[in-house]
């Protein structure tokens, strides 16, 4: 559901990922010495590769334009509010971002791409991608400002 719309289209790409998976099985090849660990890892790479083919199919005409590198000069002290929420209210508030900010905030934060390969992979360029995270975050924050005041009725700080 990460880089989902809707749960139909996450089963459409479990139903793909697993496809690509038994029909690889017979090339795959252990990295490490834990077998299991290896199989985990090589089925969540495909099945995130998977989410991306389909995000860049079904998502092209979303792309932001290109913002200068120098808006990505932010100063950060301290612990910020995103910091401190569960891995389940992020999701939460994830899940309301348009489907590239999404899936953008998605490669980077959670699954720990940098801004090349994720350029590579849906074919944006890297500014494409630092501005589309920017803007995810920026959402992220609004909406938590938004909670905020609907919980505490005054403007969050």
């Amino acid at each position: 559901m990460r880089y989902c719309n809707s749960k139909d289209d996450a089963m459409e790409v479990v139903n793909d990922g697993f496809m690509k998976v038994y029909k690889e099985l017979p090339a795959f090849k252990p990295r490490y010495d834990n077998f299991e660990a290896s199989l985990k890892g090589w089925m969540k790479s495909i099945m995130v590769n998977t989410a991306i083919d389909h995000f860049r199919k079904n998502n092209k005409k979303y792309f932001a334009a290109e913002i200068n590198e120098s808006h990505f000069e932010t100063e950060r002290s301290g612990e910020t509010a995103i910091d401190k929420m569960s891995y389940k209210e992020i999701m939460e508030l994830v899940q309301q971002l348009s489907p590239v900010y999404k899936t953008i905030f998605n490669l980077f934060v959670i699954d720990g791409f940098k801004h090349e390969e994720i350029a590579g992979r849906l074919n944006i360029s890297v500014g494409t991608s630092k501005s589309n995270l920017s803007k995810a975050k920026a959402n992220i924050q609004k909406m938590l400002g938004e909670a905020a005041t609907k919980c505490y009725g005054q403007k969050a700080i």
